[in-house]
């Protein structure tokens, strides 16, 4: 690091955990963040701010007005841009020394397959459980770390699924694919707005625990937040061997 990054990362390198070494996984790290809305926000935001040296953003849509009550990496300004182009240079404004590579597109298996590869962390930021199932498929196959989020009304949740690890639970233990789960949704439901922020700022504290290797992940664990009485209840999460996802899995440690 030259003299003008560590004056920007000085507060993390004060922290013994970090130090320089630490701060150096970070640069060398690639994030990819599925959804730029209310938790990719919030996530991305961090995660630029910290260094993270390149940053992939996926999603499809474009910003509405009533996002903006929420996902606070867009602006007014912002209104019928793609949401990963408000999100980039927004980003890019906080920081302009790292790279932020923004696709909008609805990414296919294979695709998703094709951009986890390439990544050190994944952060499922999205809004249904047919892209997370997507998501967490990828991060099984390639054995990269995914922090899952989530997000309605009053109720969050966050949990890591770190494969690597043999006692690792995917996001299928917890939530079989074949199984039914009311799709709930903003645009119908209504999100607190803050929650939102919680969350997300916690998939990206997650994120940076993993990419540096510090800390007590969430691995194995599902933290439910109710924000109305702001109550955290922790749940463990046990490996399901007969998990048609991760079941036979390569394991890289």
């Amino acid at each position: 690091m030259d003299d003008h990054q560590l004056l920007r990362y000085s507060r993390h390198i004060l922290l013994d955990q970090i130090g320089i070494e630490g701060q150096e996984k970070i640069q060398a790290a690639h994030a990819l963040i599925i959804g730029a809305g209310g938790l990719g926000s919030p996530a991305a935001l961090y995660l630029a701010s910290a260094g993270v040296g390149i940053i992939t953003l996926v999603d499809h849509d474009t910003v509405d007005l009533t996002n903006l009550q929420r996902q606070i990496v867009h602006n007014t300004a912002s209104i019928g841009q793609a949401k990963v182009s408000s999100a980039k240079q927004t980003l890019e404004a906080i920081n302009p020394e790292i790279n932020i590579v923004a696709l909008q597109e609805k990414a296919s298996d294979e695709r998703l397959y094709e951009l986890v590869q390439s990544a050190s962390i994944v952060l499922d930021c999205c809004d249904n459980f047919s892209t997370r199932h997507a998501v967490n498929r990828a991060c099984v196959t390639a054995g990269v770390p995914l922090i899952s989020g989530a997000a309605i009304r009053f109720d969050g949740q966050i949990s890591v699924f770190d494969t690597r690890d043999v006692a690792s639970p995917c996001y299928a233990c917890l939530f079989p694919p074949d199984q039914a789960f009311e799709e709930v949704m903003c645009s119908t439901m209504g999100v607190f707005a803050p929650l939102v922020g919680i969350i997300g700022s916690m998939q990206a504290a997650e994120a940076l625990k993993v990419i540096m290797g510090i800390g007590q992940a969430l691995t194995g664990r599902l933290l439910l937040l109710d924000a109305q009485n702001m109550e955290w209840t922790p749940i463990r999460i046990n490996r399901n061997p007969l998990c048609p996802v991760c079941a036979q899995r390569q394991l890289t440690r």
